[in-house]
């Protein structure tokens, strides 16, 4: 290339890059929810006679459980309003039922969890400056004889900027930009496909990584996000993604299996935890009351409407109107049954508690191929290093919850369909701090090829 030419291509280089448009400031349109004050208890009833007394003491004072199992001597975690604190502190002193306060004040753990978030920076910029001059340059180049764009892109194949990290948590723009990257930059891998919208208005992507475009393979079908405030839950999806289509050496695992990816599955919800109230759990679909939203993992069509859900539209497991009611489940459920036959293995991400949880789901029931699921559920559990799962029925470790995802995956003919549930135990629950996010993606990473191994022997 000829001085000239490369001096041209750095000239429109540069003049682009410093007339794009600035990226508008997302606007706030509700309050902030404060949580000062608010406390994590976690009480540990030793027999059934002090579970029934915590029950009670949650209706009495209408807590919100953040986690609780049915097994003696486990652990039941509450958020206490301060209002309330004095009084329960003497109530289960009374009732002679130990507990210890995990979070002192739930406001300043939110402050805490998320302090190097990169919304902007000169790193960016120059990330994304590089970018479109290698895009440039791609462009350019195909005009030669003998050479081609698509040929290009693939030798630069950093040439879109993103702003995701694994160091913090991200905004659903951000997520969403590096969706877009991969499916830019590596266009014969990775198959960006919007299955819908949210009720606000967000398009519904699912990540297709295949090394073929048949279609024939078997697949692994992975969501995070169902729940809002989870927010581990995409930073391990996307992280996934990220080894699957960035990493070199993780090229086995495409070989045999395609990869069926959605790191946010209520977009809407995930998006509210951040701008406006950080431990939102549900979607935003309005309900005709005052109360928003419908849990969706309790949203799915098998045993919908079951033990463990609600018909109040303000509590935190409303069903919803009826089954598949919210625009996402409705998505999510048209993409897979079209893909049933292929989807060999469902997992959905959740926090918190480190387990690996089969169905079914909405009673203590078991499927009748259960130990086979255990076996392969153990094995995965098995590579785990940093973090101890528990693996089990659903409804016998934790609590019967009908209209799951898991359980309705099942039930149309996927045979090894899982929740997990992410780190950590109770510490810090929902409010996992940042540092931890890279920790739990690469110890969860290699269970991944358990499932690989498995899903490779399975036809089509």
């Amino acid at each position: 290339m000829s001085p000239l030419l490369a001096t041209i291509i750095f000239t429109c280089v540069f003049a682009a890059s410093h007339t794009a448009p600035q990226e508008p400031l997302q606007a706030w349109t509700e309050d902030v929810v404060s949580y000062s004050g608010f406390q994590l208890w976690s009480a540990t009833p030793r027999n059934q006679e002090e579970r029934e007394f915590l029950l009670k003491i949650r209706q009495d004072y209408e807590l919100e459980v953040w986690k609780e199992a049915r097994s003696h001597n486990s652990p039941v975690d509450l958020l206490v309003s301060p209002d309330f604190q004095t009084e329960l502190k003497l109530r289960l002193a009374d009732a002679e039922i130990p507990y210890e306060v995990t979070i002192s004040d739930m406001q300043t753990a939110i402050n805490n969890e998320n302090p190097n978030v990169t919304d902007s920076g000169d790193e960016y910029e120059n990330r994304k400056m590089a970018g479109r001059f290698k895009r440039y340059l791609a462009a350019f180049i195909s005009f030669f004889p003998g050479e081609d764009y698509f040929t290009k892109t693939q030798q630069f194949p950093y040439a879109y900027g993103h702003k995701m990290d694994w160091n913090s948590y991200h905004r659903i723009d951000d997520i969403y930009g590096y969706l877009n990257y991969l499916a830019d930059s590596f266009p014969r891998l990775v198959q960006l496909v919007s299955i819908g919208s949210s009720f606000e208005g967000r398009p519904l992507y699912v990540v297709r990584i295949s090394s073929s475009s048949s279609g024939t393979k078997p697949a692994i079908w992975i969501d995070g996000g169902i729940h809002a405030r989870e927010w581990i839950s995409p930073a391990v999806a996307t992280y996934i993604i990220k080894q699957l289509v960035e990493e070199p050496s993780n090229e086995r695992l495409l070989q045999n299996v395609d990869w069926y990816i959605m790191p946010v599955m209520n977009p809407d919800g995930y998006e509210y935890t951040h701008t406006s109230n950080r431990l939102w759990r549900k979607t935003r679909s309005s309900t005709g009351a005052r109360c928003r939203g419908a849990d969706p993992n309790r949203n799915f069509g098998y045993q919908w409407g079951g033990k463990g859900t609600s018909r109040d539209k303000c509590s935190e497991i409303y069903h919803g109107a009826n089954a598949f009611s919210e625009p996402e489940t409705r998505a999510v459920s048209n993409f897979i049954s079209g893909k049933a036959n292929q989807i060999k293995v469902y997992l959905t991400l959740h926090s918190y508690g480190q387990y690996v949880l089969i169905p079914w789901g909405y009673d203590v029931q078991y499927p009748i191929d259960y130990n086979d699921m255990k076996d392969l559920a153990n094995k995965a559990a098995s590579k785990f290093r940093r973090y101890k799962y528990t693996v089990g029925n659903s409804a016998d470790l934790l609590y019967p919850a009908a209209g799951g995802s898991d359980d309705w995956a099942k039930s149309i003919g996927i045979k090894y369909s899982y929740t997990v549930e992410l780190a950590d135990t109770g510490n810090h629950g929902f409010v996992l701090p940042a540092s931890f996010i890279r920790p739990v993606c690469e110890d969860f990473f290699p269970a991944l090829e358990v499932f690989v191994d498995k899903v490779a022997t399975l036809k089509v």
